[in-house]
Protein backbone atom coordinates (compact mmCIF):
# COMPACT_ATOMS: atom_id res chain seq x y z
CA UNK A 1 0.00 0.00 0.00
CA UNK A 2 1.28 3.40 -1.03
CA UNK A 3 0.93 6.59 1.32
CA UNK A 4 -1.66 7.75 -0.61
CA UNK A 5 -3.48 5.07 -0.35
CA UNK A 6 -2.58 4.63 3.53
CA UNK A 7 -3.53 8.08 3.71
CA UNK A 8 -7.12 7.43 2.02
CA UNK A 9 -7.55 4.16 4.60
CA UNK A 10 -6.93 5.78 7.56
CA UNK A 11 -9.24 8.88 6.81
CA UNK A 12 -11.78 6.39 5.39
CA UNK A 13 -11.57 4.58 8.82
CA UNK A 14 -11.63 8.10 11.03
CA UNK A 15 -14.31 8.75 9.14
CA UNK A 16 -16.56 5.82 9.88
CA UNK A 17 -15.73 6.38 13.79
CA UNK A 18 -18.76 7.31 15.51
CA UNK A 19 -18.92 10.96 16.49
CA UNK A 20 -18.96 10.46 20.34
CA UNK A 21 -16.17 8.32 19.81
CA UNK A 22 -14.13 11.59 18.55
CA UNK A 23 -15.22 13.44 21.66
CA UNK A 24 -12.96 14.29 24.58
CA UNK A 25 -14.45 11.45 26.45
CA UNK A 26 -12.15 9.30 28.33
CA UNK A 27 -12.74 5.29 29.18
CA UNK A 28 -10.25 3.64 31.33
CA UNK A 29 -10.46 0.25 29.58
CA UNK A 30 -7.97 -0.96 31.79
CA UNK A 31 -10.04 -0.59 34.68
CA UNK A 32 -13.05 -1.64 33.07
CA UNK A 33 -11.92 -5.04 32.21
CA UNK A 34 -10.81 -5.18 35.77
CA UNK A 35 -14.62 -4.62 36.80
CA UNK A 36 -16.17 -6.88 34.40
CA UNK A 37 -13.40 -9.88 35.58
CA UNK A 38 -14.28 -9.06 39.28
CA UNK A 39 -18.33 -8.89 38.30
CA UNK A 40 -18.19 -12.17 36.06
CA UNK A 41 -15.26 -14.54 37.74
CA UNK A 42 -16.07 -13.67 41.37
CA UNK A 43 -19.91 -12.49 41.53
CA UNK A 44 -21.17 -12.29 45.00
CA UNK A 45 -24.58 -11.06 43.38
CA UNK A 46 -26.67 -13.95 43.63
CA UNK A 47 -25.81 -14.64 47.29
CA UNK A 48 -27.06 -11.24 48.08
CA UNK A 49 -30.06 -12.28 46.20
CA UNK A 50 -30.43 -15.35 48.58
CA UNK A 51 -30.43 -13.13 51.68
CA UNK A 52 -32.66 -10.63 50.57
CA UNK A 53 -35.16 -13.07 49.35
CA UNK A 54 -35.24 -16.37 50.84
CA UNK A 55 -33.68 -15.53 54.44
CA UNK A 56 -35.59 -11.80 54.94
CA UNK A 57 -38.17 -11.77 52.26
CA UNK A 58 -40.93 -10.50 52.03
CA UNK A 59 -39.37 -6.76 52.78
CA UNK A 60 -42.76 -4.82 52.69
CA UNK A 61 -41.92 -1.36 54.37
CA UNK A 62 -41.32 -0.64 57.91
CA UNK A 63 -42.53 -4.24 58.51
CA UNK A 64 -40.70 -6.22 60.61
CA UNK A 65 -38.68 -8.56 57.99
CA UNK A 66 -37.94 -4.99 56.29
CA UNK A 67 -35.70 -4.00 59.19
CA UNK A 68 -34.18 -7.17 59.62
CA UNK A 69 -33.27 -7.14 56.18
CA UNK A 70 -31.84 -3.68 55.97
CA UNK A 71 -29.71 -4.36 59.51
CA UNK A 72 -28.42 -7.63 57.28
CA UNK A 73 -27.72 -5.19 54.57
CA UNK A 74 -25.86 -2.36 56.26
CA UNK A 75 -23.63 -4.99 58.59
CA UNK A 76 -22.75 -6.55 54.78
CA UNK A 77 -21.71 -3.17 53.27
CA UNK A 78 -19.69 -2.87 56.81
CA UNK A 79 -18.07 -6.12 56.16
CA UNK A 80 -16.78 -5.33 52.51
CA UNK A 81 -15.53 -1.84 53.69
CA UNK A 82 -18.05 0.52 52.99
CA UNK A 83 -17.90 3.81 55.05
CA UNK A 84 -20.62 6.02 56.96
CA UNK A 85 -23.32 2.71 56.55
CA UNK A 86 -26.27 4.18 58.05
CA UNK A 87 -30.34 4.29 58.25
CA UNK A 88 -31.90 7.27 58.03
CA UNK A 89 -35.44 7.05 58.91
CA UNK A 90 -38.46 8.47 57.11
CA UNK A 91 -41.35 8.98 58.05
CA UNK A 92 -44.07 6.41 57.16
CA UNK A 93 -46.97 5.36 59.39
CA UNK A 94 -47.97 2.02 60.74
CA UNK A 95 -46.25 -1.17 59.95
CA UNK A 96 -48.01 -4.45 59.10
CA UNK A 97 -46.85 -8.25 58.68
CA UNK A 98 -48.83 -11.79 58.30
CA UNK A 99 -47.82 -14.90 59.94
CA UNK A 100 -49.84 -17.66 58.62
CA UNK A 101 -52.32 -17.90 55.85
CA UNK A 102 -54.88 -20.77 54.79
CA UNK A 103 -57.73 -20.33 52.63
CA UNK A 104 -60.12 -23.27 50.74
CA UNK A 105 -63.52 -23.66 49.38
CA UNK A 106 -65.30 -26.45 51.73
CA UNK A 107 -68.81 -26.31 49.76
CA UNK A 108 -69.65 -27.74 47.35
CA UNK A 109 -66.42 -29.86 47.68
CA UNK A 110 -62.91 -29.50 49.09
CA UNK A 111 -60.57 -26.83 47.50
CA UNK A 112 -57.61 -25.50 48.36
CA UNK A 113 -57.10 -21.52 47.04
CA UNK A 114 -53.79 -20.17 45.61
CA UNK A 115 -53.47 -16.48 47.07
CA UNK A 116 -52.18 -14.53 49.94
CA UNK A 117 -53.95 -11.68 52.46
CA UNK A 118 -53.60 -8.12 51.13
CA UNK A 119 -51.14 -5.83 53.25
CA UNK A 120 -52.60 -3.70 56.29
CA UNK A 121 -55.70 -6.09 56.68
CA UNK A 122 -56.25 -8.14 59.52
CA UNK A 123 -56.53 -11.22 60.20
CA UNK A 124 -59.33 -13.73 61.22
CA UNK A 125 -58.70 -14.53 64.81
CA UNK A 126 -58.88 -17.97 63.87
CA UNK A 127 -60.78 -20.12 61.70
CA UNK A 128 -63.61 -18.24 60.18
CA UNK A 129 -66.26 -19.98 57.51
CA UNK A 130 -68.43 -18.22 55.92
CA UNK A 131 -70.71 -18.05 52.98
CA UNK A 132 -69.46 -16.02 50.22
CA UNK A 133 -71.78 -13.11 48.18
CA UNK A 134 -70.94 -11.38 44.72
CA UNK A 135 -70.95 -7.69 45.79
CA UNK A 136 -69.18 -5.79 43.13
CA UNK A 137 -68.30 -2.37 45.17
CA UNK A 138 -67.36 0.26 42.19
CA UNK A 139 -69.59 2.76 42.46
CA UNK A 140 -71.30 4.97 45.10
CA UNK A 141 -74.51 3.63 43.81
CA UNK A 142 -73.14 -0.14 44.60
CA UNK A 143 -72.86 0.71 47.96
CA UNK A 144 -75.86 1.99 48.19
CA UNK A 145 -77.52 -1.30 47.02
CA UNK A 146 -75.84 -3.34 49.25
CA UNK A 147 -76.05 -1.38 52.23
CA UNK A 148 -77.27 -3.57 55.16
CA UNK A 149 -76.83 -7.05 53.30
CA UNK A 150 -73.10 -7.65 53.61
CA UNK A 151 -73.57 -8.62 57.61
CA UNK A 152 -71.28 -12.22 58.38
CA UNK A 153 -70.75 -12.63 54.01
CA UNK A 154 -67.95 -13.27 52.98
CA UNK A 155 -67.85 -10.75 49.93
CA UNK A 156 -66.75 -10.94 46.41
CA UNK A 157 -66.27 -7.16 44.98
CA UNK A 158 -65.29 -7.75 41.83
CA UNK A 159 -67.53 -9.27 38.55
CA UNK A 160 -65.29 -12.47 37.53
CA UNK A 161 -62.25 -12.05 34.73
CA UNK A 162 -62.97 -13.25 31.48
CA UNK A 163 -59.31 -15.80 31.07
CA UNK A 164 -58.39 -16.03 27.54
CA UNK A 165 -55.57 -18.50 26.27
CA UNK A 166 -51.77 -17.07 26.41
CA UNK A 167 -50.41 -17.70 22.83
CA UNK A 168 -47.61 -15.55 23.32
CA UNK A 169 -44.44 -16.05 25.49
CA UNK A 170 -44.78 -14.55 29.00
CA UNK A 171 -41.20 -13.64 28.80
CA UNK A 172 -39.20 -11.28 26.05
CA UNK A 173 -35.81 -9.69 25.54
CA UNK A 174 -35.87 -6.18 23.34
CA UNK A 175 -35.21 -6.68 19.99
CA UNK A 176 -32.24 -4.63 17.93
CA UNK A 177 -35.47 -3.35 15.98
CA UNK A 178 -37.47 -2.20 19.45
CA UNK A 179 -34.34 -0.82 20.82
CA UNK A 180 -33.46 1.20 17.51
CA UNK A 181 -36.86 2.36 18.08
CA UNK A 182 -36.61 3.11 21.97
CA UNK A 183 -33.72 5.22 20.47
CA UNK A 184 -35.62 7.79 18.22
CA UNK A 185 -36.81 10.99 20.39
CA UNK A 186 -40.60 11.51 20.52
CA UNK A 187 -42.44 13.30 18.15
CA UNK A 188 -42.88 17.27 19.21
CA UNK A 189 -45.99 16.76 21.67
CA UNK A 190 -45.57 13.46 22.14
CA UNK A 191 -45.55 11.61 25.44
CA UNK A 192 -41.99 11.53 25.77
CA UNK A 193 -42.26 8.04 27.71
CA UNK A 194 -40.44 5.22 26.09
CA UNK A 195 -42.23 1.91 24.39
CA UNK A 196 -44.44 -0.99 26.15
CA UNK A 197 -44.82 1.52 28.77
CA UNK A 198 -48.25 -0.18 31.14
CA UNK A 199 -50.98 2.11 32.01
CA UNK A 200 -52.09 2.36 35.84
CA UNK A 201 -54.72 3.59 37.76
CA UNK A 202 -58.65 4.38 36.93
CA UNK A 203 -58.56 7.14 34.12
CA UNK A 204 -58.69 10.69 34.57
CA UNK A 205 -59.09 14.04 32.91
CA UNK A 206 -57.23 12.94 29.12
CA UNK A 207 -56.64 8.80 30.16
CA UNK A 208 -54.58 10.09 33.11
CA UNK A 209 -54.73 7.72 36.49
CA UNK A 210 -56.90 9.75 38.78
CA UNK A 211 -54.94 8.64 41.57
CA UNK A 212 -57.00 10.89 44.81
CA UNK A 213 -60.10 9.62 43.64
CA UNK A 214 -59.55 6.60 43.34
CA UNK A 215 -57.97 6.52 46.76
CA UNK A 216 -60.73 8.08 47.97
CA UNK A 217 -63.26 5.88 47.15
CA UNK A 218 -61.26 2.84 48.75
CA UNK A 219 -61.38 4.91 51.70
CA UNK A 220 -65.14 4.69 51.85
CA UNK A 221 -65.35 1.21 50.52
CA UNK A 222 -62.97 0.47 53.55
CA UNK A 223 -65.35 2.44 56.32
CA UNK A 224 -68.19 0.31 54.19
CA UNK A 225 -67.52 -3.08 54.79
CA UNK A 226 -66.35 -2.54 57.65
CA UNK A 227 -69.56 -0.94 59.12
CA UNK A 228 -71.36 -3.88 57.12
CA UNK A 229 -69.35 -5.97 59.82
CA UNK A 230 -68.35 -8.59 56.92
CA UNK A 231 -66.56 -11.62 57.71
CA UNK A 232 -63.73 -11.15 55.15
CA UNK A 233 -63.75 -9.68 51.41
CA UNK A 234 -62.21 -11.70 48.45
CA UNK A 235 -60.83 -10.39 45.54
CA UNK A 236 -58.62 -11.59 42.63
CA UNK A 237 -55.55 -9.86 40.81
CA UNK A 238 -55.92 -7.65 37.87
CA UNK A 239 -53.44 -9.13 35.65
CA UNK A 240 -52.27 -12.80 35.30
CA UNK A 241 -53.79 -16.11 35.56
CA UNK A 242 -52.37 -19.79 35.61
CA UNK A 243 -51.78 -19.67 39.48
CA UNK A 244 -50.19 -16.32 39.52
CA UNK A 245 -51.97 -14.12 42.16
CA UNK A 246 -51.27 -10.61 41.55
CA UNK A 247 -51.86 -7.93 44.83
CA UNK A 248 -50.18 -5.59 47.18
CA UNK A 249 -52.51 -3.68 49.82
CA UNK A 250 -55.87 -3.72 50.81
CA UNK A 251 -56.31 -0.85 54.00
CA UNK A 252 -53.52 1.88 54.81
CA UNK A 253 -50.54 2.50 56.53
CA UNK A 254 -52.02 5.76 57.49
CA UNK A 255 -53.26 6.12 61.28
CA UNK A 256 -56.06 7.89 60.56
CA UNK A 257 -57.90 5.84 57.73
CA UNK A 258 -60.06 3.12 58.58
CA UNK A 259 -59.10 -0.37 59.19
CA UNK A 260 -60.95 -3.01 56.63
CA UNK A 261 -62.25 -6.50 57.20
CA UNK A 262 -59.74 -9.22 56.36
CA UNK A 263 -58.63 -9.40 52.79
CA UNK A 264 -57.84 -11.76 50.33
CA UNK A 265 -56.73 -12.15 46.59
CA UNK A 266 -56.42 -15.28 45.08
CA UNK A 267 -56.14 -16.10 41.27
CA UNK A 268 -58.87 -15.49 39.19
CA UNK A 269 -59.72 -19.20 37.93
CA UNK A 270 -60.41 -19.96 41.99
CA UNK A 271 -62.53 -16.85 42.27
CA UNK A 272 -64.25 -17.55 39.00
CA UNK A 273 -65.19 -21.03 40.14
CA UNK A 274 -67.01 -19.36 43.27
CA UNK A 275 -68.52 -16.96 40.71
CA UNK A 276 -69.92 -19.70 38.71
CA UNK A 277 -71.72 -21.75 41.32
CA UNK A 278 -73.29 -18.46 43.26
CA UNK A 279 -74.56 -17.74 39.62
CA UNK A 280 -76.44 -21.45 39.56
CA UNK A 281 -77.68 -21.15 43.02
CA UNK A 282 -75.43 -23.71 44.11
CA UNK A 283 -74.30 -23.25 48.21
CA UNK A 284 -70.76 -22.57 48.79
CA UNK A 285 -69.10 -21.99 51.71
CA UNK A 286 -65.18 -20.45 52.10
CA UNK A 287 -63.18 -21.25 55.24
CA UNK A 288 -59.73 -18.51 56.35
CA UNK A 289 -57.29 -18.50 58.82
CA UNK A 290 -55.16 -15.87 58.73
CA UNK A 291 -52.53 -14.56 60.86
CA UNK A 292 -52.07 -10.60 60.57
CA UNK A 293 -50.78 -7.65 62.57
CA UNK A 294 -51.05 -3.60 62.36
CA UNK A 295 -48.02 -2.60 64.40
CA UNK A 296 -48.71 0.90 65.15
CA UNK A 297 -44.79 1.51 66.38
CA UNK A 298 -42.19 2.54 64.80
CA UNK A 299 -43.90 4.76 62.94
CA UNK A 300 -40.27 5.82 60.88
CA UNK A 301 -39.39 3.24 58.56
CA UNK A 302 -35.62 3.60 57.09
CA UNK A 303 -33.04 3.93 53.80
CA UNK A 304 -29.79 2.39 54.10
CA UNK A 305 -27.11 4.60 53.06
CA UNK A 306 -23.36 3.21 52.34
CA UNK A 307 -19.79 5.38 51.11
CA UNK A 308 -16.69 4.70 49.45
CA UNK A 309 -14.97 7.83 49.85
CA UNK A 310 -13.43 9.52 47.09
CA UNK A 311 -9.74 11.14 46.97
CA UNK A 312 -9.02 14.73 46.04
CA UNK A 313 -12.58 15.81 45.00
CA UNK A 314 -14.37 13.25 47.59
CA UNK A 315 -17.01 15.94 48.45
CA UNK A 316 -18.44 15.58 45.21
CA UNK A 317 -20.71 12.10 45.09
CA UNK A 318 -21.99 10.13 42.62
CA UNK A 319 -25.30 7.97 43.77
CA UNK A 320 -26.63 4.92 42.90
CA UNK A 321 -29.78 3.29 44.31
CA UNK A 322 -32.78 1.54 44.14
CA UNK A 323 -35.67 0.85 46.20
CA UNK A 324 -34.92 -1.90 48.82
CA UNK A 325 -38.58 -2.58 50.24
CA UNK A 326 -41.17 -5.19 48.49
CA UNK A 327 -44.86 -6.60 48.63
CA UNK A 328 -45.89 -9.40 50.41
CA UNK A 329 -47.14 -12.27 47.70
CA UNK A 330 -43.69 -13.04 46.92
CA UNK A 331 -40.06 -12.25 48.41
CA UNK A 332 -39.40 -8.98 46.51
CA UNK A 333 -37.08 -10.59 43.75
CA UNK A 334 -37.42 -9.00 40.48
CA UNK A 335 -39.19 -5.99 42.86
CA UNK A 336 -36.41 -4.60 43.54
CA UNK A 337 -34.32 -7.70 45.12
CA UNK A 338 -32.64 -7.64 41.99
CA UNK A 339 -31.83 -3.50 41.80
CA UNK A 340 -31.00 -3.50 45.50
CA UNK A 341 -28.31 -6.33 45.20
CA UNK A 342 -27.00 -5.25 41.94
CA UNK A 343 -26.36 -2.16 43.55
CA UNK A 344 -24.82 -4.05 46.46
CA UNK A 345 -22.59 -5.67 44.03
CA UNK A 346 -21.24 -2.92 42.15
CA UNK A 347 -20.36 -1.57 45.66
CA UNK A 348 -18.62 -4.50 46.60
CA UNK A 349 -16.94 -4.78 43.52
CA UNK A 350 -15.31 -1.36 43.12
CA UNK A 351 -14.37 -1.58 46.90
CA UNK A 352 -12.89 -5.44 46.73
CA UNK A 353 -11.23 -4.15 43.78
CA UNK A 354 -9.62 -0.95 45.54
CA UNK A 355 -10.05 1.10 42.65
CA UNK A 356 -8.97 4.96 42.41
CA UNK A 357 -12.04 7.44 42.36
CA UNK A 358 -11.95 10.40 42.85
CA UNK A 359 -15.35 11.13 44.05
CA UNK A 360 -17.34 9.58 46.65
CA UNK A 361 -19.65 7.09 45.54
CA UNK A 362 -22.80 6.50 47.63
CA UNK A 363 -25.32 3.73 47.95
CA UNK A 364 -29.27 4.68 48.43
CA UNK A 365 -31.44 1.95 49.09
CA UNK A 366 -35.09 2.92 49.69
CA UNK A 367 -38.05 2.54 51.49
CA UNK A 368 -41.80 2.57 50.66
CA UNK A 369 -40.99 3.46 47.08
CA UNK A 370 -44.19 1.28 46.62
CA UNK A 371 -46.18 3.48 48.41
CA UNK A 372 -45.02 6.42 46.36
CA UNK A 373 -41.19 6.87 45.90
CA UNK A 374 -41.60 7.68 49.91
CA UNK A 375 -37.98 6.78 50.68
CA UNK A 376 -35.92 8.97 48.00
CA UNK A 377 -38.54 11.62 48.26
CA UNK A 378 -37.63 12.16 51.86
CA UNK A 379 -33.97 11.69 51.21
CA UNK A 380 -33.70 13.80 48.09
CA UNK A 381 -35.57 17.16 50.63
CA UNK A 382 -33.55 16.60 53.42
CA UNK A 383 -30.40 16.20 51.33
CA UNK A 384 -31.12 18.50 48.44
CA UNK A 385 -34.02 20.26 48.12
CA UNK A 386 -37.77 20.42 48.05
CA UNK A 387 -39.51 20.01 44.91
CA UNK A 388 -42.39 22.34 46.07
CA UNK A 389 -40.52 25.19 47.30
CA UNK A 390 -36.92 24.58 45.16
CA UNK A 391 -34.97 25.50 48.28
CA UNK A 392 -32.25 23.71 47.40
CA UNK A 393 -29.02 22.71 50.18
CA UNK A 394 -25.67 23.19 49.55
CA UNK A 395 -25.21 19.56 48.96
CA UNK A 396 -27.56 19.99 45.76
CA UNK A 397 -24.66 21.39 44.00
CA UNK A 398 -22.16 18.41 44.98
CA UNK A 399 -24.22 15.50 43.32
CA UNK A 400 -22.74 15.03 40.12
CA UNK A 401 -25.52 12.00 39.22
CA UNK A 402 -27.93 9.43 40.53
CA UNK A 403 -28.28 5.66 38.73
CA UNK A 404 -31.15 3.66 39.32
CA UNK A 405 -31.95 -0.13 38.78
CA UNK A 406 -35.59 -0.87 39.27
CA UNK A 407 -37.28 -2.96 36.30
CA UNK A 408 -36.19 -7.01 37.12
CA UNK A 409 -34.33 -9.57 36.16
CA UNK A 410 -33.57 -8.21 33.06
CA UNK A 411 -29.92 -7.27 31.20
CA UNK A 412 -29.32 -3.82 31.00
CA UNK A 413 -29.85 -2.48 27.73
CA UNK A 414 -29.14 1.09 27.50
CA UNK A 415 -30.44 4.27 29.80
CA UNK A 416 -33.29 6.61 29.96
CA UNK A 417 -31.10 10.06 29.43
CA UNK A 418 -34.87 11.59 31.26
CA UNK A 419 -34.51 14.74 28.72
CA UNK A 420 -30.92 15.26 29.00
CA UNK A 421 -29.37 15.94 25.75
CA UNK A 422 -25.84 16.97 27.32
CA UNK A 423 -25.48 13.21 28.53
CA UNK A 424 -26.08 11.59 25.49
CA UNK A 425 -22.28 11.59 24.10
CA UNK A 426 -21.18 11.15 27.66
CA UNK A 427 -23.24 7.58 28.25
CA UNK A 428 -22.58 6.50 25.06
CA UNK A 429 -18.88 6.50 25.53
CA UNK A 430 -19.23 4.54 28.56
CA UNK A 431 -21.85 2.02 27.12
CA UNK A 432 -19.53 1.52 24.17
CA UNK A 433 -17.00 -1.46 26.24
CA UNK A 434 -20.47 -3.38 26.51
CA UNK A 435 -22.01 -3.15 23.27
CA UNK A 436 -21.18 -6.94 22.88
CA UNK A 437 -22.74 -7.50 26.39
CA UNK A 438 -26.21 -6.46 24.65
CA UNK A 439 -26.38 -2.99 25.94
CA UNK A 440 -26.34 0.19 23.47
CA UNK A 441 -29.07 1.84 23.42
CA UNK A 442 -29.28 5.88 24.58
CA UNK A 443 -32.55 7.78 24.33
CA UNK A 444 -34.22 11.13 25.33
CA UNK A 445 -37.32 9.43 26.26
CA UNK A 446 -38.33 9.89 30.07
CA UNK A 447 -39.41 6.77 32.29
CA UNK A 448 -41.14 6.74 35.45
CA UNK A 449 -42.43 5.18 38.30
CA UNK A 450 -39.25 4.85 40.38
CA UNK A 451 -36.65 6.58 42.28
CA UNK A 452 -34.33 8.89 40.11
CA UNK A 453 -37.98 10.56 39.27
CA UNK A 454 -36.94 12.05 43.04
CA UNK A 455 -33.63 13.99 42.22
CA UNK A 456 -34.73 14.69 38.67
CA UNK A 457 -37.64 16.57 40.55
CA UNK A 458 -34.92 18.87 42.02
CA UNK A 459 -33.03 19.18 39.00
CA UNK A 460 -30.50 16.80 40.09
CA UNK A 461 -29.21 14.16 37.25
CA UNK A 462 -31.07 11.22 37.83
CA UNK A 463 -31.04 8.43 35.38
CA UNK A 464 -32.85 4.80 35.41
CA UNK A 465 -31.34 2.05 32.95
CA UNK A 466 -33.34 0.35 30.23
CA UNK A 467 -33.60 -3.73 30.95
CA UNK A 468 -35.03 -6.48 29.10
CA UNK A 469 -38.53 -6.58 30.46
CA UNK A 470 -38.39 -10.52 30.72
CA UNK A 471 -41.48 -12.03 32.86
CA UNK A 472 -41.44 -8.58 34.63
CA UNK A 473 -44.94 -6.88 34.02
CA UNK A 474 -46.57 -10.83 33.03
CA UNK A 475 -45.60 -12.96 36.20
CA UNK A 476 -43.46 -11.48 38.56
CA UNK A 477 -44.06 -8.04 39.49
CA UNK A 478 -45.90 -7.82 43.16
CA UNK A 479 -47.69 -11.16 42.62
CA UNK A 480 -46.33 -14.85 44.43
CA UNK A 481 -44.07 -15.65 41.37
CA UNK A 482 -41.80 -12.66 42.59
CA UNK A 483 -39.36 -15.17 44.03
CA UNK A 484 -35.57 -15.86 43.61
CA UNK A 485 -36.03 -18.25 40.88
CA UNK A 486 -37.38 -15.90 38.45
CA UNK A 487 -33.78 -14.07 38.98
CA UNK A 488 -31.44 -14.65 35.70
CA UNK A 489 -28.13 -14.85 37.16
CA UNK A 490 -26.29 -14.14 33.93
CA UNK A 491 -28.06 -11.09 33.96
CA UNK A 492 -27.29 -9.54 37.23
CA UNK A 493 -23.57 -10.52 36.90
CA UNK A 494 -24.01 -8.29 33.38
CA UNK A 495 -26.13 -5.36 35.31
CA UNK A 496 -23.53 -5.20 37.86
CA UNK A 497 -20.41 -4.89 36.18
CA UNK A 498 -22.33 -1.79 33.95
CA UNK A 499 -23.52 -0.41 36.79
CA UNK A 500 -19.81 -0.15 38.69
CA UNK A 501 -18.31 1.21 35.36
CA UNK A 502 -20.80 3.82 35.49
CA UNK A 503 -19.72 4.79 38.79
CA UNK A 504 -16.43 4.66 38.00
CA UNK A 505 -16.35 7.03 35.10
CA UNK A 506 -18.90 9.68 36.94
CA UNK A 507 -16.43 9.16 39.73
CA UNK A 508 -13.58 9.98 37.92
CA UNK A 509 -14.75 12.12 35.07
CA UNK A 510 -13.18 15.78 34.95
CA UNK A 511 -16.32 17.45 35.29
CA UNK A 512 -19.56 16.73 36.84
CA UNK A 513 -22.61 15.05 34.37
CA UNK A 514 -24.24 18.39 32.81
CA UNK A 515 -27.64 19.12 34.33
CA UNK A 516 -30.67 20.46 32.79
CA UNK A 517 -32.28 23.44 33.43
CA UNK A 518 -33.18 24.36 37.18
CA UNK A 519 -36.82 23.16 37.61
CA UNK A 520 -40.00 25.48 39.09
CA UNK A 521 -41.45 24.95 42.51
CA UNK A 522 -44.14 22.79 41.97
CA UNK A 523 -46.07 23.08 44.83
CA UNK A 524 -48.61 20.21 46.57
CA UNK A 525 -51.76 19.53 44.52
CA UNK A 526 -54.95 19.21 46.66
CA UNK A 527 -57.82 19.13 43.60
CA UNK A 528 -58.94 15.67 42.86
CA UNK A 529 -57.56 15.31 39.86
CA UNK A 530 -53.78 15.90 41.29
CA UNK A 531 -52.31 13.04 39.66
CA UNK A 532 -48.34 12.66 41.42
CA UNK A 533 -47.26 9.36 39.64
CA UNK A 534 -48.21 10.35 36.21
CA UNK A 535 -46.25 7.98 34.19
CA UNK A 536 -46.06 5.14 37.07
CA UNK A 537 -44.72 2.40 35.34
CA UNK A 538 -45.86 -0.55 37.89
CA UNK A 539 -49.54 0.18 38.86
CA UNK A 540 -52.50 -2.59 38.13
CA UNK A 541 -56.09 -1.12 38.05
CA UNK A 542 -57.75 -0.25 41.60
CA UNK A 543 -61.49 -1.29 42.09
CA UNK A 544 -63.17 -1.08 45.53
CA UNK A 545 -61.67 -2.07 47.95
CA UNK A 546 -58.90 -3.30 46.82
CA UNK A 547 -55.26 -1.61 46.65
CA UNK A 548 -52.00 -1.16 44.66
CA UNK A 549 -50.78 2.02 45.71
CA UNK A 550 -48.71 2.27 42.72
Amino acid sequence: MNRFQLATACTAAVLSIPLWLLADERVDLSAIHRIKAEAFENSKVMDTMFYLTDVYGPRLANSPNYRAAADWAAKQMKDWGLTNVKQEKFPFGRSWAYSKFSAAMVQPQYQPLIGFPLAWTPGTNGVVTGEPVLAVLATDADLEKWKGKLKGKIVMTMAPKPIEMVTTPLGKRYTDSELTELERAPEPGASPFGIGRPTAGQPGPGGRPNFEQVRKFRTKVTQFLKDEEVLAVLQYGYTGDGGTVFGAQGGSREMKDPIPPPMVVVTPEHYNRIARLLDHKIPVKLEFDIKAELIDEPKDCVNIIGEIEGGRKKDEIVMIGGHFDSWQGGTGATDNGAGSAVMMEAMRILKTLNVKMDRTVRIGLWGGEEEGLIGSKEYVKEHFGDPETMKITSEHAKLSAYFNVDNGTGKIRGIYLQGNDMAKPIFQSWLAPFKDLGATAVTIRNTGGTDHQSFDAVGLPGFQFIQDPMDYMTRTHHSNMDVYDRISKGDLMQMSAIVASFVYDAANRDEMIPRKTLPAARPRRTDPDADEKKGDKKTAPATAGSGDSR
